[in-house]
């Protein structure tokens, strides 16, 4: 008899891909540990003084653990002749070159895209940016609030009557990232088809966008920007569809169908609502939001966020308790699918994220630590372009690598 099947572990999809990583911060770095955890070969390159996320002011070097995990680092000066020649020597072997800079920063080093094109037709050349490379506002700079301001959004955000208000996280710069990734991986895929490469890119403007279309569509409905609802439905289409005060925290409870309703009216042993035929439509809820939500605050107010929720979620209401921050760091639903896995760090132990993409059969590429500024400069240097000991010697005493 033949010895039996032995189950083979398929590669992660983008295994083979060679990514050299010019991004920086937030917006570029994600994108590029989406294509390092769904199996790419990323090389992150810095200038010499490093990437500024790498220890920020109120939140320490976190976020650059959790995007430059799984990447290989080298330090290139771009200012330098040389330096730029490598980058381009390095682009032969490579699928995609990313970066981030605003418009124009790489064509003034000489490194606009055709450059790479010319020496790896090839490769994709990937961008991101603010506002793109075209159009009134190219030259614009632009960080996550400036962005969250022009695309609308914070004049959809906070208490009605309030002054406007960011969100708590910078939205802007990871929808572009997320886009980011999305246009690359389609260009890889285009190429599997053409043999070209191309270019592709990005804006966080754009990207935001999309999280505009129901105020958008109230714009449309009724001939004017919607107010700010606090933490109501931006319409208030839906009753409820707001947070509520237990004991010990905050429940986020929504009713979005006339099922959610009697549910909800249910849970809280209130049959007086359940049969208010009144109540039966989403309408008739809105009309009477007022008092609706009183007589759920109350009801809330008497229980725990857990009570509410595995309640409501009996009853198949959406609901769950509001998290902060230390509590979402142990999440067990998190943690309980390998998304956040605890790593040992010379100032504790963390909880850092896997990509949120899975692919099928194929495991969960192993999270590595990033790597120190300049780690893999030699490695790299001559794997990519056959350098020998003495040329890096030399090139790291002219200030071109570290």
């Amino acid at each position: 008899m033949g010895s039996p099947l032995t189950a083979v572990t398929p590669p992660l999809p983008l295994s083979g891909v060679r990514v050299l990583d010019l991004g920086h911060v937030f917006q570029g770095p994600y994108a590029s540990f989406l294509l390092a955890m769904a199996g790419a070969e990323v090389i992150k390159i810095e200038a010499p003084h490093g990437d500024m996320s790498r220890n920020r002011n109120g939140d320490g070097d976190y976020p650059f653990r959790a995007l430059n995990g799984c990447k290989r680092g080298i330090v290139l000066n771009l200012k330098t002749e040389r330096g730029r020649g490598l980058l381009l020597e390095m682009a032969k072997s490579a699928d995609v070159v990313m970066e981030n800079f605003s418009p124009g920063v790489m064509s003034r080093l000489g490194l606009a895209p055709d450059a790479f094109l010319q020496v790896n037709p090839r490769i994709i050349y990937a961008s991101a940016s603010g506002f793109g490379s075209t159009g009134p506002y190219a030259g614009n700079l632009a960080l996550d609030l400036t962005i969250q301001a022009v695309s609308g959004m914070m004049s959809t955000t906070g208490e009605s009557g309030s002054r406007p208000m960011k969100t708590g996280v910078p939205v802007a710069d990871f929808m572009s990232g997320a886009h980011f990734y999305g246009a690359v991986v389609t260009a890889l895929y285009e190429r599997e088809r053409t043999g070209r490469g191309r270019v592709v890119e990005v804006s966080m403007l754009e990207s935001l966008f999309c999280t505009m279309l129901p105020a958008a569509g109230y714009f449309y409905a009724h001939g004017k920007s919607p107010q700010r609802t606090g933490n109501r439905h931006i319409a208030n289409a839906y009753v409820p569809y707001d947070i509520f005060e237990a004991q010990d925290g905050w429940v986020a409870i929504v009713a979005a169908t006339d099922d959610h309703w009697l549910g909800l009216a249910r849970a809280m042993a209130r049959p007086d609502l359940a049969n208010d035929d009144a109540l039966r439509t989403s309408k008739g809820r809105v009309e009477r939001i007022e008092e609706l939500t009183n007589e759920i605050a109350v009801w809330v107010s008497r229980h725990t966020r857990r009570t509410v929720t595995e309640l409501l979620q009996a009853h198949r209401v959406p609901s769950a308790p509001l998290q902060s921050v230390d509590e979402v760091l142990v999440d067990r639903q998190l943690h309980a699918r390998g998304f956040l896995t605890e790593h040992q760090t010379e100032k504790g132990t963390v909880a850092l994220p896997n990509s949120p993409m899975r692919f099928g059969d194929s495991p969960l590429r192993e999270l590595q630590p990033p790597p120190d500024l300049g780690q893999h400069t030699d490695e790299v240097l001559e794997q990519l372009c056959g350098l020998r000991a003495d040329e890096l010697a030399a090139l790291r005493r002219a200030g071109v690598i570290a």
